[in-house]
C-alpha cells in the first residue's frame, strides 16, 4: 500500500493535488483514486457536501431484512464496546438500519445525517464505505481523508455488498463505521463474514414446494413410535422448534452443524448413496439417511434424517443457530436446505464456515430418488428402504427413535444454477487476479492461487525455459524439458514435482499427450494402469497414497503457440472431474495463457532493452591511478531506463567521473543514453573544461530534441529526449583538486576519511536541452582516502517520500570510516533500495588517491632559448633517478621540442613537468592560448617537424586549456 492508514497529512496533500489536476497515482490507493475520479466526473464538490442527503421511496426488502436482522444484531452485540456502528443499506445505497455505536460516534453520525433514510450512494455522497462498495461491486475500506467529501474525514468505514447467492444481484450493503482514530482494517473482514452469513440465510428461504415436502415428511412420521413433534405449525406459530431443542440437547456447535449440513448436501446430491456417518466433536458419531418423499400435489424430493448415537431423544431437531426463520430456498433446486425454525438465534458474526460457501458439497450429478407410491392418506408415507418401514420406525439407521429431519431438498436445475454461478464467479476472479504483473512466473503462480482450493486441490504449471526467457516457444517434442514454475496445493509437501524441478514427460503421460495433440486430457479416475503412472511409478504410488484421484491437463496456448501445460488434481474433493469441469479448466487455461504470453513478450522486449543498455554501459574499470572506483547499475522492475555512468582517464593522470539520467524507459531511453555517453567521451578527448563540456552536451541534446540528426519513426513523432540530467567531475591526483558541475542532477556526496558526510553545495543548473548555459563549477580539495559518491535520482527519490528523507537516509548509510568502495555500494543499495525498484539506479563510488612528490618533477623555465639544453639535462637526470633510462632519449627529445615551441611561439612563464604514473607524462605549459597544429612539412621547409616527431615518439599527445593558458602533453608507456 503506498501510504499508511494514519498518513492523513499525506492524503490531504494528495487530495488537494488531485483537485488541482495533478497526478497522485503513487500516493493514493488505486481503489480510492478510482472512486475520486468517478466523483469528479459526476461533478461532486467535496466542500459543498455538509451531510448525507435523504433518500426517497425507501421500501426495504423484507427478505433482506429477515436474513440480515439476526446477523447484524449479533454483530452489533459483539462490537458493543468497540465504538463501531453496524449499518444495513439496500441495493441503491439507502440506509435501512443502524445498530450500536457509542454516544460520541452517534452524535457525529447524526451531525452528517448518516442515519436510516439517508442516501449514501457514491454519485450523491462521494467516496464512502457504502456507496463505493456498490460502485466497485466489492468490499471497500476507506479511512479519513480518503473520503472525497470534507465532512466525512472524521470517520472510517468498511462496506461489503450482499449478493443474491443464485442470481448474483446485489441486494444490499453491510457497513461498519467508526471514528477515524479507531480505524482497523479488520472491520472489513467482519463485514465480509456478516455478508457471508446473510447470503447463506437468503439462500435458505424456501418455496411452498419445499414446505409441502416437509409437511409430507412430518405427516408420514405422525404415528411413528417414539416420535413427538413440537407444538408449532408449518406457518411458524409459537412453540419450540425441533431444531432448537436438538441443538440444546445435543450441544451441537456451529462447526458440527456445518459439517452435518455439508455431508447431508453431499448425500442428497449422490443418487447412489442413502446412508452416511459423520464424526463430530468429542468423538460422537452422527448417522445420516436420505429419504425420498412425495407431497400431496405430487412434489417429489428428499429429506435427510440425522441421528446422533446416544445424543438425542425422540422428536429433537438439530439445525441450531444457523437456521433460517422460514423454510430454505434453492429456487426449484437440487440443493440441500435447512429445516425451518420459529425464532432462530442470531449466528455469531465471525464463526468459521466449512469452506465459505453455503452449498459447497453439491458438486456431483444428481438423480432424483424415485418418489414413494401414492396412498389414500393426505400425504404419502416415506419409503426408506426395502423392508417397508417408514422413516418413523426404529430400524436403527437414523429414523424413528432419535432421528430428526435435518435437510430437505429437491433435484433439478438448482444445483446446476449454483454450480454455474460459482463457475462464473471463479472466471470473474480469474480475470481480475491473473495477469496483474508482466512476469511469467508470477502469472503462473496467480493461476495456481485462483484455482486452489475452489476448483482443484493441486494445480501445477509447467513451462519450457524459452518461455521464461521471453523467447518464442518451439513446437513441443516428446521428451523436451519443462520446468515447474508454480504449484498450488491445499497441503504442505505434496507428492508432486516441486517448483523449480525440471520435468521430461514420457509419451504416455497426460501432460505429454496434451502438449503433443494440443488438446485437453481428462482422467476422472487415476489408476496404476494409466499412462500418467508410467511417468514416475514411485511418485505415482505416493500420489495415490495421498488420495489424489482425478486429473485434468490443459495445454497453455495463445496466438497459435503452445507455451506449456497446466495440470489440475483433486484429492480432498470426493467428486471426480467431469466434462463441465473440463470446460471450466480450458477457459481458465485460455485466459492464463494470454496473460503468460503477454508477460513473455514483455520479458523479451525488456531483455532486449536491457541487453542494449548494458552493452552501452562501461565494461570493466579503465586503467588509471587517480581513484579506486566501484559502481552498480540496477534497472527498474517496470522497464529499462536511461541511467548511466562512466569513468574516463584524462591527460595529466587526471580522471573524469560522470553520472547521467535520461528520462523515460525502454529502448529509446537506452539508445539516447548511449549517444550521450559517447558524446561525453568525445568531448573529454578534447580536454574541455567541465563547464564547457556540459555546454556542448546541452547543445547536443537541444539539437536531438529538434530532430537534427535523429531519425524519428513516423509512428513515434515525439520520440525526442524528454529530459536528461548529468553530473560531471574532474579530479587531479597531483593537486588533489576536484572540479564539479551539474545539470539538474542530484548533488554528490563526499565522505571524509573519518566518516563525516557532506553533500557538495553545487549549483543545480537546468537539465540538459533547455539552453541553461553557462554552467557553474565548484572546485574543492579532497583529502586522500576520502570518497566521492555520485548517483542518480532513483536512489533517493520515491513517490511516497520527500527527497530530503532519501538524502538523510543516504547520509546515514555513508557515515562509515575506512570502508572500501565495493562495501559502500553494497551498503547503500541494501539500505535504500526496495526489492522491486520503480526507477533505474546508477551508483558510482570513487576513493581518492594522490600522486606523491616522488612521482612528480617540475621546472620553471625562462623564455631564454639557452634553457633548452638545461631542461634536457634535468629530464635525463630525473629519469635516471626513476630508473627509466630506456626512455631517456625519446623523453629528452620530446621535452626539447615542446620547450622550444613554447619559448618560440608562446608568451608568459614556461613550466616543464614530468609525471610517473601508469605512463610517463611530459607536460609543457605556457601563457598562450594558441593551439599547436600537427602538419606534414614539405621538403624545402625549415621547420614544422617538431610535433610530428613528438607524435611518432609518444603513444598519444594533445593540448588542454587552463585559465592561465594551455598545456601541451605527451605520454609514453613505461617499459
Amino acid at each position: 500500500m503506498p501510504i499508511a492508514w494514519d498518513d492523513i497529512g499525506g492524503l490531504a496533500d494528495a487530495h488537494e493535488r488531485f483537485l488541482s489536476g495533478a497526478l497522485v497515482e503513487a500516493d493514493v490507493r488505486d481503489s480510492v483514486l478510482d472512486s475520486w475520479k468517478r466523483c469528479r466526473i459526476a461533478g461532486f464538490e467535496p466542500d459543498r457536501m455538509k451531510a448525507f442527503p435523504r433518500a426517497s421511496g425507501l421500501g426495504p426488502d423484507s427478505r433482506l431484512l429477515r436474513a440480515a436482522e439476526p446477523v447484524l444484531k449479533g454483530l452489533s452485540e459483539v462490537l458493543a464496546d468497540t465504538g463501531v456502528t453496524v449499518v444495513l443499506c439496500d441495493g441503491q445505497g439507502r440506509m435501512i438500519q443502524r445498530l450500536g455505536g457509542d454516544r460520541r460516534l452517534l452524535q457525529l453520525l447524526d451531525g452528517v445525517r448518516f442515519s436510516p433514510g439517508c442516501d449514501a450512494s457514491e454519485p450523491v455522497s462521494g467516496t464512502n464505505g457504502v456507496g463505493t462498495a456498490l460502485a466497485g461491486r466489492g468490499p471497500f475500506y476507506v479511512v479519513g481523508r480518503e473520503h472525497f467529501a470534507d465532512c466525512l474525514q472524521p470517520f472510517a468505514c468498511a462496506g461489503a455488498p450482499v449478493r443474491n447467492p443464485l442470481s448474483g444481484r446485489v441486494e444490499g450493503v453491510v457497513d461498519l463505521t467508526c471514528l477515524r482514530d479507531h480505524a482497523d482494517p479488520a472491520m472489513l473482514r467482519l463485514a465480509r463474514e456478516a455478508v457471508r452469513d446473510i447470503e447463506t440465510r437468503l439462500l435458505e428461504q424456501a418455496t411452498q414446494r419445499e414446505r409441502a415436502l416437509l409437511a409430507a415428511y412430518r405427516w408420514a412420521h405422525r404415528d411413528a413410535p417414539g416420535w413427538s413433534w413440537p407444538e408449532r405449525t408449518l406457518s411458524g406459530q409459537p412453540g419450540r422448534s425441533d431444531q432448537e431443542a436438538g441443538h440444546e440437547s445435543a450441544g451441537l456447535g456451529r462447526i458440527d452443524l456445518a459439517l452435518l449440513r455439508e455431508k447431508a448436501e453431499a448425500l442428497i446430491a449422490s443418487p447412489q448413496r442413502t446412508l452416511d456417518e459423520v464424526v463430530l466433536s468429542g468423538g460422537r458419531i452422527a448417522t445420516l439417511r436420505c429419504c425420498p418423499v412425495t407431497g400431496a400435489a405430487g412434489e417429489s424430493g428428499v429429506v435427510v434424517e440425522a441421528r446422533i448415537l446416544g445424543g438425542l431423544g425422540p422428536g429433537l431437531g438439530a439445525v441450531g443457530p444457523g437456521a433460517s426463520a422460514v423454510p430454505s430456498r434453492v429456487s426449484s433446486a437440487a440443493a440441500a436446505v435447512t429445516i425451518p425454525s420459529a425464532v432462530p438465534p442470531a449466528p455469531p458474526p465471525v464463526a468459521p464456515k466449512s469452506d465459505g460457501t453455503p452449498l459447497a458439497a453439491l458438486r456431483t450429478a444428481v438423480t432424483a430418488p424415485p418418489p414413494a407410491p401414492a396412498t389414500d392418506e393426505p400425504y404419502a408415507r416415506v419409503r426408506t428402504g426395502t423392508d417397508g418401514h417408514s422413516g418413523g420406525g426404529d430400524n436403527g439407521d437414523g429414523g424413528g427413535d432419535g432421528g430428526w429431519p435435518l435437510l430437505v431438498g429437491e433435484t433439478g436445475v438448482g444445483r446446476l444454477a449454483v454450480q454455474a454461478r460459482r463457475r462464473l464467479e471463479l472466471l470473474h476472479e480469474a480475470g481480475l487476479r491473473i495477469g496483474s504483473t508482466l512476469d511469467v512466473a508470477r502469472t503462473a503462480e496467480e493461476l495456481a492461487e485462483v484455482t486452489v482450493p475452489r476448483f482443484a486441490d493441486f494445480t501445477a504449471v509447467d513451462l519450457p525455459a524459452a518461455v521464461l526467457r521471453g523467447e518464442e516457444p518451439e513446437p513441443f517434442r516428446v521428451g523436451a524439458a519443462l520446468r515447474r514454475v508454480a504449484l498450488g496445493a491445499v497441503e504442505e509437501n505434496p507428492p508432486l514435482y516441486g517448483v523449480g524441478e525440471e520435468i521430461r514427460f514420457t509419451p504416455s503421460a497426460p501432460q505429454a499427450c496434451s502438449l503433443d495433440s494440443r488438446q485437453s486430457v481428462l482422467e476422472p479416475v487415476l489408476a496404476r494402469a494409466g499412462g500418467w503412472f508410467a511417468q514416475d511409478p514411485a511418485r505415482g504410488d505416493r500420489i495415490l497414497a495421498a488420495g489424489i484421484h482425478s486429473l485434468i491437463t490443459v495445454p497453455l496456448r495463445a496466438r497459435g503457440a503452445t507455451l506449456g501445460v497446466v495440470s489440475f488434481y483433486r484429492s480432498g474433493k470426493p467428486a471426480p472431474f467431469e466434462d463441465d469441469d473440463l470446460s471450466l479448466a480450458q477457459e481458465l487455461a485460455a485466459r492464463a495463457a494470454i496473460c503468460i504470453d503477454n508477460a513473455r513478450r514483455y520479458t523479451r522486449e525488456h531483455n532486449t532493452a536491457l541487453t542494449l543498455q548494458r552493452s552501452l554501459l562501461p565494461r570493466g574499470r579503465p586503467e588509471q591511478s587517480a581513484v579506486e572506483v566501484a559502481y552498480r547499475y540496477l534497472p527498474a522492475q517496470a522497464g529499462v531506463g536511461g541511467d548511466w555512468f562512466d569513468v574516463i582517464p584524462l591527460s595529466g593522470a587526471r580522471v573524469a567521473l560522470v553520472v547521467g539520467d535520461v528520462v523515460g524507459h525502454g529502448l529509446h531511453a537506452a539508445a539516447t543514453m548511449g549517444r550521450l555517453r559517447t558524446a561525453v567521451q568525445n568531448f573529454c578527448s578534447l580536454d574541455l573544461p567541465a563547464d564547457d563540456l556540459l555546454t556542448h552536451l546541452d547543445d547536443l541534446v537541444s539539437r536531438l530534441d529538434r530532430g537534427e540528426g535523429w531519425a524519428v519513426e513516423p509512428t513515434y513523432p515525439d520520440a525526442g529526449i524528454i529530459g536528461a540530467t548529468c553530473l560531471f567531475a574532474v579530479y587531479d591526483p597531483v593537486t588533489r583538486r576536484c572540479t564539479l558541475t551539474r545539470a539538474g542532477h542530484p548533488q554528490p556526496a563526499v565522505v571524509a576519511p573519518d566518516g563525516t558526510v557532506e553533500f557538495v553545495d553545487l549549483p543545480p543548473g537546468p537539465p540538459l536541452g533547455l539552453g541553461g548555459m553557462p554552467f557553474e563549477t565548484v572546485e574543492l580539495e579532497l583529502a586522500e582516502g576520502s570518497q566521492l559518491v555520485l548517483y542518480t535520482d532513483g536512489l533517493i527519490e520515491k513517490r511516497s517520500q520527500d527527497v530530503d528523507v532519501g538524502l538523510d537516509a543516504l547520509r546515514t548509510v555513508l557515515a562509515c570510516a575506512g570502508r572500501a568502495p565495493e562495501d559502500t555500494c553494497e551498503a547503500v543499495l541494501d539500505a535504500l533500495l526496495p526489492a522491486r525498484p520503480g526507477d533505474d539506479v546508477a551508483l558510482l563510488v570513487a576513493r581518492i588517491n594522490a600522486l606523491g612528490p616522488e612521482q612528480v618533477a617540475q621546472w620553471d623555465l625562462s623564455s631564454d632559448p639557452t634553457v633548452v639544453s638545461g631542461s634536457r639535462a634535468a629530464v635525463t637526470a630525473q629519469l635516471a633517478a626513476w630508473g627509466l633510462d630506456d626512455l631517456a632519449f625519446s623523453t629528452e627529445l620530446v621535452a626539447s621540442e615542446l620547450v622550444t615551441n613554447a619559448i618560440r611561439y608562446a608568451t608568459g612563464p614556461v613550466r616543464l613537468r614530468l609525471l610517473r604514473d601508469r605512463a610517463l607524462v611530459c607536460e609543457v605549459s605556457d601563457g598562450s592560448s594558441t593551439s599547436p597544429r600537427l602538419r606534414r612539412a614539405r621538403s624545402e621547409d625549415e621547420g614544422g617537424r617538431g610535433l610530428f616527431l613528438v607524435a611518432q615518439l609518444t603513444e598519444r599527445w594533445g593540448t588542454r586549456y587552463t585559465t592561465d593558458g594551455k598545456v601541451i602533453w605527451a605520454e609514453q608507456p613505461l617499459p
